[in-house]
Parts: structure tokens; sequence; C-alpha cells
């Protein structure tokens, strides 16, 4: 303890004045520090600060214009969409309109074509008959013709066939007018 004392009296009779202190120093170095550079060290934090506030108030400025584009692009295309379905639906309506337009005209078509096709087959029919007729009565008057013709040349005595003969001749005259 004795050593103690003795430091302390030491210490006491070398007590340093609270301007030399040590501390002092440092703190009135580290003010006077600020004071000198001070002003160029704020400005330059504060010009690093500013521009990097400028940086990003560029940047949400560059993201809230390409917002508002992506917004107008999609609205643009929004509508495009719509125009789009409606020209779709007005083809499809347009298409419907034609088919049926054209179901029409083809069933009058084919109507007409059987309507045609009917009267030709008619007359092909009235046709084939009157031929058939004709052929009937070409082919009956041709067997008659050969049946009196062997009627006259078998039972028909020569002076009897020309009787007949006169008698036809004789009503010719009414008939040739």
């Amino acid at each position: 303890m004795l050593i103690s004392q003795a430091h302390a009296a030491t210490d006491a009779a070398h007590a340093v004045p609270w301007y030399f202190d040590t501390t002092f120093l440092v703190a009135l170095a580290f003010v006077t520090f600020f004071v000198v550079f001070g002003k160029k060290l704020f400005g330059a934090m504060n010009a690093g600060l500013d521009e990097r506030a400028q940086k990003i108030q560029d940047q949400i400025e560059e993201a809230t214009r390409l917002r508002e584009e992506a917004q107008e692009l999609l609205a643009s295309y929004e509508k495009k969409q719509h125009e789009a379905l409606k020209e779709a639906e007005s083809i499809v309506k347009a298409a419907k309109v034609e088919a049926e337009r054209l179901a029409v005209e083809a069933a009058e078509q084919l109507e007409a074509s059987l309507k045609r096709s009917e009267q030709m087959a008619k007359d092909r029919i009235a046709q084939a008959e009157s031929q058939a007729i004709a052929e009937v009565r070409t082919l009956a008057v041709n067997i008659a013709m050969d049946a009196t013709k062997r009627i006259l040349t078998s039972e028909v005595s020569a002076a009897k066939a020309d009787a007949l003969i006169d008698d036809a001749i004789k009503n010719m005259d009414g008939k040739l007018h």
C-alpha cells in the first residue's frame, strides 16, 4: 500500500492541467479535423448521397414510365383482341349467312335440276311411247298387208280381185281431197 500512496503522491505532483490532457487533445484534434475538413467531407458525402438519391429517383421514374408504357401496351393489345373477336364474330355471322344462302341456292338448283331430269325422262318416255306406237302400227299394217296379200292370193279369184280394185278406186275420189 505504501507504493500506491507513493505513486499517488507522485501523480498528484505531476498533475497535468485539463487542457494538456490527451483525451482533451484528441477531442480537440477531432473537432478541428471536422471543422477544417468537415465541409469538404460533408459536401462529398452529400454529393454522393444526392447522386445516389438522384439515381434512385431516375430508376423510380424509369420504372414508372415503363409501367405506364406497359399498361398502354396492354390496353392496346386488349383493344386489338376485342376488335379481333368482333371481327371474327362478324366473319362467322357472314359465313353462316353465306352458307344459308348457298344452301338455299343449292336446293333451288337441285330442285330445278330434278324437274329438268323429270321432264327429260317424261319426254323420253313419251318419245319411246310414240315410237313404240308407230312401230306397233307399222307392224300391224305390215301384218295386215301380209294377211291381206295371203288372203287375196289364196282365196280371191282374179275376177273378184278386179272388182275389189275397181270399188277401191271409186271410193278414193272422195278421200284424196
